[in-house]
This record gives structure tokens, sequence and C-alpha cells, in this order.
């Protein structure tokens, strides 16, 4: 069975910042035609749960209490490419908006809840190593492509 590498705030695990899930219905039907491998970079990466919410600014992820926590994302992005390549997982369903694990669009970094085109540091450095990511308004998709 083919492996996903997915948020693990999609399956129902409490890793959002604010300690919360992003739990999508559709994880049920996945798992019936691939092994979800859950994973949360920020989490991973060291952040504690429940934590500050954090942006991309520039070239830096801070706080929205002004830390730098930029080491802890790309700890977590490290771990989370490591994973793909030890069990040969092609493709990543991940929480869009993240800064982790946003594919098409983050926060802007004024914590004024805008979004911008862009990519998570996550999502950056999977696809920089041929894997590919799509976000959780993509399952249904996904899901339908399997059935043809």
């Amino acid at each position: 069975m083919e492996k996903i590498l997915i948020s693990a705030c999609l399956v129902g695990d409490k890793t959002k910042y604010d300690g919360h899930s992003n739990y999508n219905p559709l994880i049920k039907d996945l798992l019936e035609l691939y092994e979800l491998v859950p994973f949360c970079p920020e989490v991973e990466g060291g952040l504690k749960i429940p934590r500050d919410p954090s942006e991309i600014k520039g070239d830096k992820v801070v706080s929205s209490k002004g830390r730098d926590v930029t080491r802890f994302f790309n700890e977590g992005a490290e771990k989370a490419l490591n994973i793909c390549k030890y069990l040969d997982i092609k493709l990543a369903i991940l929480k869009e908006a993240s800064p982790s694990c946003g594919s098409s669009e983050i926060y802007d970094g004024s914590f004024s809840n805008h979004k911008i085109k862009g990519e998570g540091i996550t999502t950056a450095l999977l696809r920089k190593n041929g894997i590919k990511v799509i976000n959780e308004s993509e399952i249904e998709s996904l899901l339908k492509k399997e059935e043809n």
C-alpha cells in the first residue's frame, strides 16, 4: 500500500498551535487506499503544544510575540524529508496556510489573518526534493482519481 505523509492535525491529532486539530472527515476514505504517516513538522521541530501562532516574514518564521522560530521550522522540515526518503514517500497532504505546510498560500506575516500566495517551510523543502505536496482541499480530487 502506498504511503502518504500527512499533517498530523488533519488526522485528528491535537498538534495545531492552539492545541486543537484540523480533522478532515475524508481521512477515513484515504485510509482505505493508502497508509497514512501522520507528521507535524512544528512539533517534531521542537515547538510545544499549545504555542504562539507563527507566520513567515521575509526569510524568517516569527511568532506572534516576535520570537524568531525559524530553526524549529527548518528542523521539522528536515525531519519530514528524512521520513519521506526513508519510507519512499512520493506524496504529502499538508495543511494549507500553515507556515510549515501551506502548499499554495500562507499568512502574510502581519498576524492580521491575511493570506498571500506562498508555501510553507516543509512544503518548499519537500518539493525541492521531488515530493509532490497537496493540501486538504485536494483530497477529494485524489480520491476521485483513484476511483478511475
